[in-house]
């Protein structure tokens, strides 16, 4: 019986350096690479395997080369799981390894969603921020109180309404909230946690991200989607998606709306079959987020990180 599930990473777990050594020992890594280089009409696999940071960190870049590390670790290993998630780009990875999109699609599909979420939001008018510590109840409460008393308030230059959401609640102690600059850092104000300001350029799964929501609804609708070889839990609705256009509406309600990562290692650790676990792609950011949630439930599992040939190697 199949007892694996597998996790595909977002935006922030990208390394300078990621996926050359896979570049090097693969020919079919080396076919992947080109592929993505010819696709996009620029050289990703310098910008991954040398980047500059800066420029590897850019939005648009930083998607299809997390997509493109993951998608290639997944087919090197040969290994099916029988449930799987991604955090907000990590869908796609998800739903590209389990059939539903072709890579040629896909990694056109992420570029051009990162350069519509950077369009969305002039530079600097907007924030994100983890709220480290905060009660999910008392969260939505200032949030929603913020927002009702910047109704009335005029839109920043640029048109940006002065709004903030929660994008992203990652586990029951960490979470994100998102939008316009100013009322991001009122509403940090007034729950009176920790908070880190992330080192983002747009203000990711808010609803000030309705217009790239639009413009990349429009691709998504001109791409081929299949029925997905294994089920993939969505961000927005934590539901197994196991039909094409389940998958399809699931990428676009996604970059609007917080991604429910808490909930989807819930909903993973509530699976009695699965009990191997792996992270597949650069970074250990969401192998941290399960483990965490697997002590609170009391859950033994065991997790794997899948970043290398190595990692490969050396687990069956």
């Amino acid at each position: 019986m199949n007892d694996r599930a597998f996790l595909f990473p977002g935006q922030g777990s990208q390394a300078v350096g990621m996926g050359k050594d896979l570049s090097e020992k693969s020919d079919f890594a080396r076919k992947i690479f080109r592929l993505a280089d010819d696709i996009l009409g620029f050289p990703l696999s310098r910008v991954c395997f040398e980047g500059p940071e800066e420029e590897l960190k850019l939005t648009s870049n930083t998607q299809p080369a997390l997509l493109t590390v993951s998608y290639i670790l997944f087919t090197l290993w040969e290994k099916e799981p029988m449930l799987a998630a991604g955090h907000s780009l990590g869908e796609y990875s998800a739903l590209l390894c389990a059939g539903v999109l072709r890579y040629e699609d896909a990694v056109l599909l992420v570029h051009k969603r990162g350069r519509y979420m950077q369009e969305a939001v002039p530079v600097g008018l907007g924030a994100m921020a983890a709220l480290i510590g905060a009660d999910i109840d008392v969260l939505r409460a200032v949030v929603e109180a913020v927002n009702a008393e910047n109704a009335a308030r005029p839109a920043a230059p640029g048109g940006v309404r002065p709004v903030v959401n929660l994008a992203n609640w990652n586990s029951a102690g960490q979470v994100v909230i998102s939008g316009e600059k100013g009322a991001v850092e009122e509403a940090a104000r007034r729950i009176g946690v920790r908070t880190v300001f992330l080192p983002v350029s747009a203000p990711f799964h808010s609803e000030l991200m309705l217009p790239a929501e639009e413009k990349l609804s429009l691709d998504l609708d001109r791409v081929e989607f299949a029925d997905p070889r294994f089920p993939v839990i969505n961000n927005w609705q934590v539901q197994k998606v196991t039909q094409a256009a389940a998958a399809r509406e699931g990428l676009k309600r996604q970059v609007s709306r917080p991604v429910r990562w808490h909930e989807t290692m819930e909903a993973m650790l509530s699976e009695a079959a699965a009990s191997r676990f792996a992270e597949i792609g650069s970074g250990k950011v969401l192998a941290g987020l399960l483990k965490r949630a697997a002590r609170e439930r009391n859950r033994p599992l065991e997790i794997v990180n899948i970043e290398s040939l190595a990692d490969i190697e050396k687990t069956p």
